[in-house]
């Protein structure tokens, strides 16, 4: 017969292990909860910051549409409609500081002041039926010229032609390659092979995607091009950058304006906030007696395309937004964002 005493003992003893264990279990559910509970608030602390970030963001597009409309309604006491950079929307940002700390800044940029890479979608035109074709378009003629004239990476003459007839067969509808162009036999031996695209660029990014293309190259193209508006428009010559007037030149004339010649009619945008017109420009003694009725199609005064790019610091954490701005009067609309590179 056992003892009483015994059994309470061991009565006892289970009691204790099972409270221990439910006490282990209730101290790694505590754990675990605890774990859970710090990321979600973390989880949700990240969400409020950025979505603070992006509403600072979207502010500083608002207050770009505003200075844009403030420039047009000023833009019609001129007897032409011009942009220069001596206007409100081109001055030089500076950071704004918010209530709570950080701060936020943004600046825009002539989209028109750069080149469009889909002018070089249309080949050269025959001169008569029968008769031998044009070389090169305008466009063609002033992208050779500016290939040549990159401060980081300027191309020769046979080098830029193949980069631009490359680009053109990338734009265009038809997979004939044209003479020193790429077309699919070309990206169907890379690795992985894709297809050229046969359509408009979308983004300026696709360069890295054109047949002779590099990485240098693209760096340097990159702040000089653009694919805005999709239906190429002409070049603001008061606010193209030096590359960009070097690149205009006499019609045939392959080769750019010197180093000299190009700081020249740069000191002459700066300065005076511009050129007096079109005309004018093209008449600086830079240019000589040389024909420029060809590049003359291309050149322009205004623009209706910007491009804003904002940044800001909530709680030391930056964020970037790019917008495309279009300009259509007295109304001005984003058309792309994007965060981070466009």
């Amino acid at each position: 017969m056992r003892c009483p005493r015994c059994n309470l003992t061991a009565q006892r003893g289970v009691a204790l292990v099972v409270a221990l264990l439910v006490f282990g279990l209730c101290a790694a559910l505590m754990v675990a909860m605890q774990r859970e509970f710090t990321l979600f608030a973390q989880r949700g602390a990240n969400l409020f910051l950025q979505d603070q970030g992006y509403a600072y963001l979207r502010g500083a597009e608002e207050l770009a549409a505003v200075a844009l409309v403030m420039d047009y309604d000023a833009d019609q006491s001129r007897a032409q409609l011009r942009d220069d950079r001596s206007e409100l929307w081109a001055q030089q940002a500076t950071p704004y500081p918010l209530d709570e700390g950080g701060w936020l800044v943004g600046s825009l940029q002539d989209l028109q002041g750069r080149f469009n890479l889909n002018a070089l979608a249309a080949a050269p035109k025959e001169v008569d039926e029968g008769a031998a074709t044009e070389r090169f378009t305008a466009a063609e003629e002033f992208f050779i010229r500016l290939l040549q004239a990159l401060p980081d990476a300027p191309l020769g003459q046979t080098e830029a032609v193949a980069v631009t007839r490359a680009i053109g067969d990338w734009l265009d509808a038809d997979g004939i390659p044209r003479a020193y162009g790429a077309e699919d036999d070309v990206y169907f031996s890379q690795s992985p092979p894709y297809r050229a695209a046969n359509r408009p660029m979308a983004s300026v990014s696709e360069l890295r995607a054109v047949a002779n293309v590099t990485p240098q190259l693209y760096l340097a193209l990159a702040p000089l091009v653009t694919v805005w508006p999709r239906t190429p428009g002409p070049l603001n010559i008061h606010t193209a950058a030096l590359p960009l007037l070097r690149a205009v030149n006499g019609d045939g004339d392959l080769a750019p304006l010197s180093e000299a010649q190009g700081e020249a009619l740069l000191q002459t945008q700066e300065e005076q906030g511009g050129f007096a017109d079109v005309t004018a420009f093209l008449e600086n003694p830079v240019f000589g007696d040389k024909s420029t009725a060809k590049v003359l199609g291309l050149l322009g005064e205004s623009t209706s395309w910007f491009l804003l790019s904002a940044e800001v610091e909530v709680a030391e954490r930056k964020m970037r937004l790019y917008s495309v701005l279009q300009r259509d009067k007295r109304e001005v609309r984003p058309v792309v964002r994007a965060m981070g590179s466009l």
